[in-house]
């Protein structure tokens, strides 16, 4: 299996830990036109930060792709780039959701089967979902983050009572915060405005706590 990682160090440390076989890798960053010629799979952690790389996946016809997609669609980045006349397929590729027991994935409708035996001879399970913007499980988790720190701003809870209310209440492995700090404050603000920008919904409008905090830390 040859494989190319698209990334950072962290993307190659999950992608390691979630396939146990993978016995040989290459790993390249910050790239805009890659030789895929000697790959069998590609992941792509980075491709809202280089979306023009969607051109060369659009031609690719041998190796599988999958491209994290839970800043941007599938759709968006065919519609602009052209439709991919291979395997190409989405991911929650942001840090701490490719760990998970199932890999969540996306595709154009009629490929369903096909990533599913994709995923398989990766050696994963997997779980398809519909393609849009955040997936599922993302979606989920930072419109909980986002809550909780509205829940903070109004002076209802500190952040730790959140954390601890979150995970006695529910049973969640990570209260909201502990969430934030493990996937990323940049993950959670760029999603959630990205989300709040495809569907307007006020559950996905970032919080100002949420966004100071966002923005001393860059």
């Amino acid at each position: 299996m040859d494989l190319l990682i698209i990334g950072n160090e962290e993307n190659v440390n999950d992608v390691k830990s979630k396939f146990k076989n993978l016995h040989t890798y290459t790993h390249i960053d910050e790239v805009e036109n890659p030789d895929l010629s000697d790959y069998d799979y590609v992941f792509d952690f980075q491709i809202d930060e280089t979306p023009e790389r969607f051109g060369v996946y659009a031609q690719e016809e041998k190796a599988i792709i999958f491209i994290n997609t839970v800043k941007v669609s599938l759709t968006e980045l065919a519609f602009i780039y052209g439709r991919p006349e291979g395997q190409v397929y989405g991911f929650a590729g942001i840090p701490g959701f490719l760990s998970r027991e199932l890999m969540e994935v996306t595709s154009f409708d009629e490929a369903r089967s096909e990533v599913l035996s994709a995923c398989e001879k990766l050696g994963t399970d997997c779980q398809w979902v519909m393609d849009r913007v955040g997936m599922v499980t993302p979606r989920i988790i930072f419109m909980i983050i986002n809550e909780a720190y509205y829940t903070v701003q109004e002076g209802t809870a500190t952040k730790e009572d959140v954390d601890k209310g979150m995970k006695l209440g529910t049973n969640y492995p990570y209260g909201p915060f502990e969430w934030a700090e493990k996937i990323g404050l940049q993950n959670v603000y760029e999603t959630l405005e990205a989300l709040y920008e495809d569907t307007k919904e006020e559950r996905y409008k970032i919080c100002p706590m949420l966004k100071k905090e966002y923005m001393l830390a860059r």
